[in-house]
C-alpha cells in the first residue's frame, strides 16, 4: 500500500496540469556499468503485499496458480507467519529489513505524528488528505525523509549489514531501501519545474536500486512505467527487472522484490480476492521461465515468497463499519494540517488501528480512554506510562498491565511482567508461567513496540474484525477489506521457501533478517 503514494501524487498532478507524458519520462540506467559479484545460489525475497493463505490455497486447488504450487511442492510452506504492528506496509517492511519492531526502527505507521515538528506524517494519503497535506510534503517524506531520517540510524537494514561484509544486494520497488551505495533518482521535469522535488536527488540504497520510473535498469520496462501503470510501481515492472538481472547474469547475492498490485485488489474486493493472486502467479511464472526449467530455477536460486500482512473484511454497512473518531472525541478540538497549534487532540488513523495524541497536557488519559471504551467495536485501548503498558477494553475498565522482563515467558523466548486479566489480549498462562497467544499473535512484543515507537503522549486503539477507524478526510474500505490491527485476521501471512532447507528461528517477520543474512553468507 505504501507505494501507492508516489503514483497517486504523479497521477493527480498529471491530471490537473494536462502536461504531456514526456515531462515525466526518465532514462534507463545501464546495468553493464555496474560490477556485480554473483554468488553460487543467490537469495531472492518476494514480498507480496496482502498475500493470504486461504485464497492462495483456493487458487492452487482450482489449478490457477501453478507457480505457487510448484514452489510449495519443491520447498516448505508455512501458513501462519506473524507480521509486525501496526500491520501497515511501511512499518512491516522496516521490521523485515531491520529485524526489529517499531520501538527500535522508529517507523510507527503509515500515519503518525512527529512531535518535534508538530505535524502528522502521512506516507499514503487519501485524495482529500492529499489536498490538505500537499504533494511536496508527501513526496519529500516518502522519497527522502522515510529512509534518511525517519528510519532509525541505530538499526541497520539487511542491505547495510551485507555491505559490511562486502556482499552486494538489490531492491526492486521496495520503499524501504536504505543502503551504502549512492543512487541518483531520475526526477521528472514536471516535478522539478513545479518545485516539488530537487533536480539532483541522491539517496543511499543497495548495490542495485530499482524504484519504478524513478530508477530502472531494463529498457523493456518502458512499457510498464507509464503513468497509467502506476509509474512502474506494479508487479510486471518488478518481475521484468528481476528477469533482466537473471538473464544478464547480474543477480547479486540478495535481492528483495516487492509486488504491490494484490493489495489494491484485496482492499476493493475483500480478503478472498483470487484474481489478483492469479496475476501474481503469472509474474512468478515469467521469472521461473528465465531458467531452462523450473526445477533448475530452484536449484540455482533460493526462492522466498511471503506476504507482508493480511487483510480482513470490513462490513458493507458504512454506519456500522466505520468508527468515526471525530464523533467519538467530540467536543475536543482536533488537529488539522492548516491549524496544528492550540488543538487538544491529534489523530493518526492506520485503517484498523489508530494513534490518538493528547496534545493538551491537561487532558487525562482516563477521560479519553473512557470515551473510547464506550464503543464496543473497539477491541482494545492501550497506552504507556514509563516502561509499563496498560490495556483496557469495552469489557473491562480495570487495566491489564505488562512490561518487558519478568517471570512470565512466551514461545519466542521473551520474558514479561504481567498484572491483571490477560484475557484482554487473549493470552493464556499455564502453571509454569508460560504465555500462549490467541487472537493477537506475539501481542506483547508487537504492542510494546508500537507504544514505544515515537515521542508523544498517545493512546493506541485497535478495532475488532469487521470495523475500521476513520476521521474527517481518511479513506475507508467499507464492503472491501482493510488491515492495521493487532488481530490475527490482519497479522498472519504465508511463507514459501524453495531451494533451501533452512528456516527462520521463529515464524515471525522480525526473525527474517538474521535468517536471510545466514542464507546469503
Amino acid at each position: 500500500m505504501m507505494l501507492k503514494i508516489i503514483t497517486s501524487v504523479i497521477l493527480f498532478i498529471f491530471m490537473i496540469t494536462g502536461l504531456s507524458w514526456y515531462l515525466l519520462r526518465t532514462p534507463t540506467k545501464g546495468l553493464h556499468n555496474v560490477s556485480i559479484r554473483t554468488s553460487s545460489k543467490p537469495v531472492v525475497l518476494f514480498v507480496i503485499d496482502s498475500l493470504m493463505d486461504q485464497p492462495l490455497q483456493k487458487a492452487i486447488e482450482e489449478g490457477k496458480a501453478p507457480a505457487f504450487e510448484f514452489l510449495m511442492k519443491h520447498g516448505q510452506y508455512y501458513p501462519e507467519v506473524v507480521s509486525s504492528y501496526p500491520t501497515m506496509s511501511v512499518t512491516i517492511d522496516s521490521t523485515l529489513l531491520t529485524g526489529t519492531y517499531a520501538n527500535d526502527h522508529k517507523v510507527p505507521g503509515l500515519v503518525w505524528l512527529k512531535k518535534d515538528e508538530n505535524r502528522v506524517i502521512n506516507y499514503g494519503p487519501g485524495k482529500i488528505e492529499f489536498l490538505d497535506i500537499g504533494a511536496k510534503q508527501i513526496l519529500t517524506d516518502s522519497l527522502i525523509h522515510l529512509n534518511k531520517a525517519h528510519l532509525s540510524r541505530h538499526v541497520l537494514t539487511i542491505y547495510e549489514e551485507l555491505a559490511k561484509s562486502e556482499i552486494q544486494s538489490a531492491s526492486i520497488n521496495g520503499l524501504i531501501y536504505r543502503g551504502n551505495q549512492v543512487h541518483r533518482l531520475n526526477i521528472p521535469k514536471l516535478f522539478t519545474g513545479m518545485n516539488l522535488l530537487p533536480r539532483n536527488l541522491e539517496v543511499n540504497g543497495p548495490s542495485l536500486l530499482s524504484l519504478g520510473s524513478l530508477t530502472q535498469y531494463n529498457q523493456e520496462n518502458d512499457g510498464s512505467n507509464r503513468i497509467w501503470k502506476a509509474a512502474g510501481v506494479n508487479d510486471h515492472f518488478s518481475a521484468n527487472e528481476l528477469k533482466y538481472f537473471i538473464e544478464k547474469n547480474q543477480l547479486p547475492p540478495f535481492t528483495l522484490v516487492y509486488f504491490a498490485d494484490l493489495d489494491h485488489q484485496v482492499h476493493k474486493n475483500g480478503p478472498m480476492e483470487q484474481k489478483g493472486i492469479e496475476e501474481v502467479d503469472k509474474q512468478l511464472q515469467m521469472i521461473l521461465n528465465a531458467y531452462p526449467s523450473w526445477e533448475e530455477a530452484v536449484q540455482k536460486m533460493i526462492w522466498i515468497v511471503q506476504g507482508d500482512s493480511a487483510q480482513s473484511a470490513v462490513i458493507s454497512d458504512r454506519s456500522k463499519a466505520l468508527i468515526d473518531l471525530t464523533k467519538l472525541l467530540n467536543p475536543y478540538t482536533l488537529w488539522t494540517p492548516d491549524q496544528p497549534s492550540n488543538k487538544e487532540i491529534a489523530l493518526a488513523v492506520n485503517e484498523r488501528m489508530a494513534y490518538v495524541y493528547l496534545q493538551d497536557e491537561t487532558i487525562k488519559i482516563s477521560d479519553i480512554s473512557a470515551r473510547l471504551r464506550a464503543d464496543s467495536r473497539i477491541g482494545f485501548i492501550a497506552w504507556k506510562k514509563g516502561e509499563v503498558g496498560y490495556v483496557i477494553s469495552s469489557k473491562s475498565d480495570t487495566p491489564f498491565t505488562f512490561s518487558p522482563d519478568g517471570p512470565y515467558t512466551d514461545s519466542y523466548g521473551q520474558s514479561w511482567t504481567l498484572s491483571g486479566d490477560p484475557a484482554l489480549l487473549d493470552l493464556s498462562i499455564n502453571e509454569q508461567n508460560e504465555i500462549s497467544y490467541g487472537d493477537y499473535p506475539d501481542a506483547l512484543a508487537r504492542l510494546d513496540g508500537a507504544l514505544r515507537s515515537h515521542e508523544g503522549r498517545y493512546i493506541i486503539i485497535d478495532a475488532k474484525p469487521g470495523y475500521e477507524f476513520v476521521e474527517k478526510n481518511s479513506p475507508n474500505h467499507a464492503g472491501g477489506a482493510a488491515h492495521g490491527s493487532l488481530h490475527k485476521v490482519d497479522s498472519v501471512v504465508p511463507l514459501i521457501v524453495a531451494g533451501t532447507d533452512q528456516a527462520p528461528k521463529h515464524q515471525r517477520l522480525i526473525d527474517f533478517k538474521d535468517w536471510l543474512i545466514k542464507l546469503v553468507k
